[in-house]
């Protein structure tokens, strides 16, 4: 595999602006006569309040969205705690969200979009090209006082055709081969990458030549996304550059690591995900592991 990037020139505020919507851009578009979808993806490490979250407040007419159930398949130590959904399950789900053939939508969480991004990088993984992050999430939204709503959406039933494979993807060997020949980004806090906690995994540490890139690196305070420049920094100093070696991402579970995806994507990289990720590695002894910083 190879990695592959936009053409040279490209506008940079337009690769930004394929991946993110800011919170002003959304409210304008909710009020078009044909909106996007809004999908609410709640969810957090350990927390099972999501759905109850998006009921107190949630951006008006923003479907839930169950990242465990709907977003992934059940979890194994064969292909880890959130493999991905077989096709014709997560299209059954995402017409049960109310997603149309050929419809815009856009996916938000409570903040910066890392968990709202595993809904972003398997819709665009199923075909569906216009899906985009809201910036900075309900925080943001609020922050800019825009309104927000209470209680259960009301849905009707989408009509969209989902298909598979239009992102790239890396099994375990290509997340090996990819830290030997390539660049292997992790994007799990630093403490887990280093060994020094794993808090749900079997065994600490990371994939041998994999190198530490906490996905939280690539928000500032606000839990917007870092400017352009700062993000292409922050990669340039990893090896990752448009145009040069192939690169791949893995996390806990391949959640968090969708959210670096996105980040490279804005930067006209396109960076392939490892579902099985730290949860699917750790579980098999017959893999290496690292430790340390």
């Amino acid at each position: 595999m190879t990695g592959t990037t936009t053409p040279a020139g490209a506008d940079e505020q337009a690769l930004r602006r394929g991946v993110l919507v800011d919170v002003d851009e959304l409210a304008a578009r909710l009020a078009d006569d044909d909106p996007p979808l809004v999908l609410d993806v709640r969810w957090a490490l350990g927390r099972t309040d999501g759905h109850e979250q998006h009921l107190a407040a949630h951006v008006p007419g923003a479907v839930y969205v169950d990242l465990d159930t709907e977003l992934a398949a059940p979890p194994s130590s064969a292909d880890g705690r959130h493999p991905l959904p077989a096709v014709a399950d997560l299209e059954r789900c995402a017409r049960g969200w109310g997603l149309r053939e050929g419809a815009a939508v856009v996916v938000a969480d409570a903040g910066g979009g890392t968990s709202a991004a595993r809904a972003w990088w398997l819709l665009r993984w199923a075909g569906v090209r216009d899906v985009r992050l809201l910036d900075g999430g309900l925080a943001a939204w609020v922050a800019a006082g825009h309104p927000v709503e209470a209680g259960a959406v009301p849905v009707e039933p989408g009509d969209v055709v989902l298909t598979g494979g239009a992102l790239p993807t890396v099994d375990a060997d290509g997340a090996a081969d990819l830290a030997a020949r390539g660049v292997l980004l992790d994007a799990r806090a630093v403490e887990r990458y280093a060994g020094e906690v794993e808090p749900v995994d079997p065994r600490a540490g990371h994939v041998p030549g994999a190198r530490s890139a906490p996905t939280t690196d690539n928000l500032g305070p606000d839990g917007r996304f870092l400017p352009a420049g700062a993000l292409r920094e922050r990669f340039a100093s990893l090896g990752v550059r448009r145009g040069g070696d192939a690169v791949g991402v893995y996390c806990g579970s391949g959640v968090t690591a969708a959210h670096e995806v996105a980040a490279l994507a804005s930067l006209g990289v396109d960076a392939a995900l490892y579902p099985g990720s730290w949860s699917q590695w750790s579980h098999d002894a017959s893999r290496p592991l690292a430790v340390g910083r």
